[in-house]
């Protein structure tokens, strides 16, 4: 996956719905987060209508609906949304981060070691347009997530890169990390989750998109601002601090374009800067 996107291509599959078509999900060229559960059980499609018309209208409403939902996905970049819910996959051992080459960068970066270059508990402030956002990261369980992140900070990769996703409906989530704003660019390499099946996401939380399916991490991020029900298929790096959970939360507050429950922020953000120390 070469980023993460999550309003062009990818998204997360919807909670409780492991097999529901990926295409409800919403992928930003590569990186990915569900925009709503589904129908499932208690949840069907209703229509009041009955008879042959009615049948037509149901067809017409169901092409119309996965037709829509296949351009979008908390997505990251790189492939196609492919399968929403992974199989959790362990930290990286011995053998290394692996960061695997490949799809056009949104911005020239060289990728990080293979091999894990941070420890411990870092700090780190998004720098934005409406605020500093600051935040932690635990690199001593998430490595080579922290490692990539930590690299692409360096390298100014997020500097004047807009937070292009805002969703506000069941999943509570501001989306960043793409430096062309469209969802679809990504640092032009992907690398391997780092999860092990217990993963929730609680307001404050900081974790990757991706395109859907495993291994598929880029650049593309998401802070959640309200407790949101996601399968643990995204990999959680880092937590907010109390005062950026708040300039998150008054970026949601002014809702997303046009009064979508998932779009563009309203009140635009861009990144200037990332520092880590």
């Amino acid at each position: 996956m070469d980023g993460a996107g999550w309003w062009a291509t990818s998204s997360p599959s919807p909670p409780g719905s492991s097999s529901w078509p990926s295409a409800w999900s919403r992928c930003c060229a590569c990186a990915c987060l569900p925009l709503r559960a589904p129908p499932g059980p208690g949840r069907p499609f209703r229509s009041r209508a009955t008879g042959p018309y009615a049948e037509g209208v149901r067809t017409r409403i169901l092409t119309l609906a996965l037709a829509a939902s296949s351009l979008l996905v908390l997505a990251g970049c790189a492939g196609g949304s492919g399968d929403a819910s992974p199989e959790p996959t362990t930290p990286p051992a011995a053998d290394g981060c692996g960061y695997v080459a490949g799809g056009g960068a949104a911005r020239e970066v060289t990728p990080p070691p293979a091999e894990p270059t941070v420890t411990g508990e870092l700090t780190a402030v998004l720098e934005t347009s409406v605020g500093a956002i600051p935040m932690t990261l635990d690199a001593d369980r998430v490595p080579c997530t922290v490692g990539s992140f930590v690299s692409l900070a360096e390298q100014s990769y997020y500097a004047d890169t807009p937070c292009h996703r805002l969703t506000t409906a069941q999943i509570f989530v501001l989306q960043c990390g793409d430096p062309s704003g469209t969802g679809r660019g990504g640092p032009g390499y992907s690398y391997r989750d780092e999860l092990d099946g217990t993963e929730t996401y609680p307001a404050g939380t900081v974790a990757m998109a991706n395109t859907g399916r495993p291994d598929t991490n880029g650049s593309q991020f998401f802070l959640v601002y309200e407790d949101s029900e996601l399968p643990p298929s995204y990999t959680v790096f880092g937590q907010l601090a109390p005062e950026g959970l708040e300039v998150v939360r008054a970026i949601a507050a002014a809702g997303a374009e046009g009064g979508a429950p998932d779009g563009a922020p309203a009140t635009p953000v861009t990144i200037t800067g990332v520092t880590v120390g």
